[in-house]
């Protein structure tokens, strides 16, 4: 048990200090609420801390990835188009300073256990040092990928080299220089980290399962004039974004269907949106991608023929870029890569495909797979995470009956509006299960998202209530309407961490809302209607 707590009843305990933390502490202490964060880090930034492998970089462009607020956006110079970790970091050391943050977090502070006093309407917060703390509402933003995934590799533990998952990347930096360095995983970090391992190692191996279907960043340097020039537009860029809820503010939704264009205006469609880079392949093309097989297929064959033209090898083409689509295309998130491609040219670069060659044990000295051993002093993990859930449900939260969250969670997420759940009173989700986390970007969610909430709390201030939780019948209906909405997508038919698929034992279902605009009519109906779908005490 915890010690006897001596701190103040604070009026809101955050968990999280990234983009989504950060904002919620700023706009409590504005609002005049008392609040404190904890972050499990040395530093703030959330996953911007925590990953900080070579070649980590952001995959939506700015000015998406950024607060809104002209106080911060108007004196902060990007050097990238898609920034990376490094540049990140500066980011929000510049956010902290302008908005003296850091005086209301406690660093290198893991939180272990939460729990409901249904007398004092307060929330009990253990951490790992023992210590406790109470408050009124209990703000969880632990973000998508904060629970690393490391499958049951047999002899891991034996592997007399460096062994680093993505995730948990040494703080003090490692390189690549003159070592055999294995990858295991092409999801995004793989891809990312593949990129750079390739330049310098003596050899790189890159063992994959299942082939990313990545398409091109088109990174580019911002010079200050440049980036002025732009600037120029993010008023009202900002201005769309808050009232047509856009994700990403230059990617419009497509107005026509795949075959309802000729196959010439097909094609233009698809290589100007190629041509674009970033995620305007993905979701600025045609309206039905995402939703009809066949037209899913034509979007294949046209990221399929511009892949294979890149690579030299007509094997491992196939392998990398395959006749037959793996998963429809887009259905799990596309990596955005800048050589990826092109690093399986090289000499020092082997490509082993883990489904014709299954890794069978891991050595002291490398991987051994069913066609031989490979040697390795550097063993990187690029298996992901436990996505959107896994955060949350490695705390020990307890509803007012005492079960834990992972346990009321353990046949499938059950929430209301994506952040609030039946039976947790005061207890609030940020870019979390069943809400547009896992296909927006966590500053829009934060905001958006977080707006709803510092409103909501500012609600229950002024009409002195204490309490709020959702209803059982309300987390009903908000399932049902996530299994209505997957059904007209094709993500269903991926085996994604979109759809908690990428864990063993984990309930398949869609985790993330596919439509922000929708999403926040629907909160945005609930909070007008009196909170309807909550329980106000």
């Amino acid at each position: 048990m915890g010690k006897e707590e001596v701190h103040e009843v604070l009026d809101a305990i955050v968990v999280g200090a990234g983009f989504n933390g950060l904002y919620q502490l700023h706009h409590l202490r504005k609002n005049g609420f008392s609040a404190q964060v904890f972050e499990a880090g040395a530093d703030i930034g959330g996953t911007w801390y925590w990953n900080c492998y070579p070649g980590a970089r952001v995959d939506t462009h700015v000015p998406n990835y950024e607060y809104s607020f002209g106080e911060l956006w108007k004196d902060w110079t990007w050097s990238e188009l898609f920034p990376g970790w490094q540049e990140l970091r500066r980011y929000f050391k510049y956010v902290d300073e302008k908005l003296d943050l850091r005086k209301d977090i406690n660093f290198n502070t893991r939180v272990t256990r939460a729990t409901f006093d249904t007398v004092a309407d307060h929330w009990v917060i253990q951490t790992d040092s023992g210590d406790q703390f109470r408050a009124r509402y209990f703000i969880v933003c632990t973000g998508l990928s904060s629970k690393p995934y490391t499958p049951d590799f047999r002899g891991l533990d034996t592997f007399q080299g460096e062994c680093h998952h993505t995730g948990l990347w040494p703080q003090q930096g490692l390189g690549f220089a003159g070592k055999r360095v294995g990858v295991i995983g092409t999801g995004p970090t793989g891809v990312q980290i593949a990129q750079e391992a390739a330049k310098d190692a003596v050899h790189l191996t890159i063992f994959q399962r299942t082939p990313m279907l990545a398409i091109p960043m088109r990174q580019r340097k911002l010079d200050p004039t440049t980036l002025n020039e732009l600037k120029k537009d993010y008023a009202r860029q900002y201005r769309q974004r808050d009232e047509e809820f856009r994700q990403i503010v230059d990617i419009f939704p497509p107005e026509k269907g795949t075959f309802e264009v000729s196959a010439q205006e097909r094609q233009a469609i698809y290589e100007e949106s190629w041509a674009i880079g970033g995620f305007h392949f993905w979701g600025n093309m045609l309206n039905d991608v995402l939703a009809d097989l066949a037209a899913n297929r034509e979007a294949y064959n046209f990221w399929r023929d511009q892949t294979r033209a890149r690579i030299n090898d007509p094997a491992v083409a196939l392998k990398l870029a395959p006749t037959e689509p793996p998963h429809p295309f887009g259905t799990k998130r596309p990596s955005l890569e800048q050589n990826y491609y092109e690093v399986f040219n090289q000499s020092n670069v082997t490509l082993v495909d883990t489904v014709e060659d299954p890794i069978i044990e891991i050595t002291k000295s490398g991987v051994v797979t069913d066609q031989g051993e490979h040697q390795l002093d550097l063993l990187v993990i690029a298996t992901g995470f436990d996505a959107v859930t896994g955060g949350l449900t490695q705390i020990d939260i307890r509803n007012t009956d005492g079960v834990s969250l992972k346990d009321y969670w353990a046949e499938g997420v059950r929430n209301h509006l994506g952040m609030t759940t039946a039976g947790f009173p005061n207890m609030f989700m940020l870019y979390g299960p069943l809400s547009p986390a896992g296909l927006g970007t966590a500053p829009v969610c934060a905001e958006l998202q977080g707006n709803w909430i510092i409103n909501c709390l500012l609600h229950l201030r002024d009409n002195k209530l204490s309490r709020i939780e959702a209803t059982d019948a309300a987390e009903d209906v908000w399932v049902q309407h996530m299994q209505d909405i997957a059904a007209t997508t094709l993500f269903p038919l991926a085996d994604s961490w979109y759809m908690g698929a990428n864990i063993p034992g984990k309930a398949r279902q869609m985790l993330n809302h596919p439509s922000l605009l929708e999403y926040m009519a629907r909160c945005n109906h609930s909070a007008e209607n009196g909170y309807e779908g909550f329980m106000l005490s």
